[in-house]
């Protein structure tokens, strides 16, 4: 194995580093800020109980396959790698050597009778002991027939985990955080069902037939098989952590349409409405209470005197005329005032106010 020289790799990181460093900052700022809308940064949100149950749904079946892929307990056994037998291992030497290990089956005695000559051995090799021993119109002068035979086993871990994202990118499980990704999610399924049949059916078995040791062998059958469902494993994976990522707004968030701004701005107007009204229901029962009117008429006579012996404290007259003269400039502070009372109350009404009465105002009243 060769190995790349160190003056090679300082040579590169030099003349890619200045362009590359840049980019993969500004990629990190921007993943680090969020999805972008026009009234600033989405604001990252816990993740909705519909899709942490998708999540949990998607990462125990991860599990699953992770399980079926690695652990030896679910692996369907291999009888010349179980006895250490070569490939060209005569049939009774074979299986003598497999009965002293463990009793035999029903299926090694299927397997017996099918291993008459060496393609069935290399059938075996791609296709699997059930494939071998269980097939009832299969025949080694016919190899595409094992093919015809194992297809259904092979669709039905990715027919099955395509139901699941189904299932998990519906609208009434996940709504539109899971929606989003149905297409792209699908596509991948299917792309990898295709892929795993691909490989399977061009698979030249013919390969093993020169093998005359145990280590020269190619497993295919076990070595497709631990793929396929590490695979499925890492793309159900992929998934959840794309589907993760878009529902918090962490990444790949769509920012609200107009119409969810609108129905967002017209809730929150309720709600100050509501807010107004009740304020406005109390501050009316307070003014026909006769005891709660009274109680609020002394609170205010109170807070009267007690602001004006504060005003009339020397250290605070004088921090109010170094204000005015120093930090506060009295006409913008009106032309706020003014600005606010235009905005909230209706034009005729805010002329009157701030004409005070006088001539403005009044001319302005009687020519309306």
């Amino acid at each position: 194995m060769t190995t790349i020289p160190w003056g090679t790799i300082r040579s590169l990181l030099i003349f890619f580093g200045p362009i590359l460093l840049p980019k993969a900052l500004g990629a990190y700022r921007t993943l680090r800020r969020g999805p972008q809308t026009v009234n600033g940064p989405l604001k990252v949100r816990p993740v909705p109980p519909a899709v942490r149950r998708a999540l949990i749904l998607l990462l125990s079946l991860s599990l699953v396959y992770l399980a079926l892929a690695l652990l030896p307990a679910y692996t369907p056994e291999s009888i010349f790698h179980l006895t250490q037998s070569r490939l060209q291992i005569p049939v009774d030497v074979l299986f003598t050597r497999l009965a002293s290990l463990r009793p035999p089956t029903v299926a090694d005695n299927a397997l017996r009778h099918k291993f008459v000559n060496l393609e069935s051995r290399l059938l075996y090799l791609q296709f699997g002991p059930d494939v071998l021993a269980s097939c009832p119109f299969c025949s080694s002068d016919d190899p595409r027939s094992y093919l015809y035979y194992a297809l259904p086993g092979l669709v039905a871990p990715h027919l099955f985990n395509l139901g699941l994202i189904a299932l998990v990118t519906s609208s009434f499980l996940t709504g539109r955080d899971g929606y989003k990704w149905r297409y792209p999610a699908t596509i991948a399924s299917l792309v990898l069902g295709f892929l795993d049949v691909y490989m399977v059916s061009t698979y030249n078995h013919q390969s093993n037939a020169r093998a005359l040791r145990l280590a020269e062998i190619d497993f295919f059958h076990w070595r497709q098989r631990t793929l396929r469902f590490v695979a499925l494993a890492t793309l159900n994976t992929i998934f959840a952590s794309l589907l993760y990522l878009s529902s918090t707004n962490r990444l790949f968030a769509n920012p609200p349409s107009p119409a969810e701004r609108v129905e967002a701005v017209v809730r929150q107007l309720q709600q100050v409405k509501g807010k107004i009204n009740a304020a406005g229901v109390m501050q009316n029962t307070i003014s026909r209470d006769d005891e709660l009117r009274g109680r609020s008429d002394a609170y205010w006579r109170h807070e009267v005197r007690l602001m004006g012996e504060v005003m009339e404290e020397r250290d605070v007259v004088e921090g109010v005329r170094d204000a005015l003269r120093e930090r506060i400039v009295v006409e913008n502070v009106e032309r706020d005032a003014e600005s606010y009372v235009r905005s909230m109350l209706p034009p005729f009404s805010a002329a009157v106010y701030l004409g005070g009465g006088g001539g403005g105002g009044g001319e302005r009243s009687k020519d309306d």
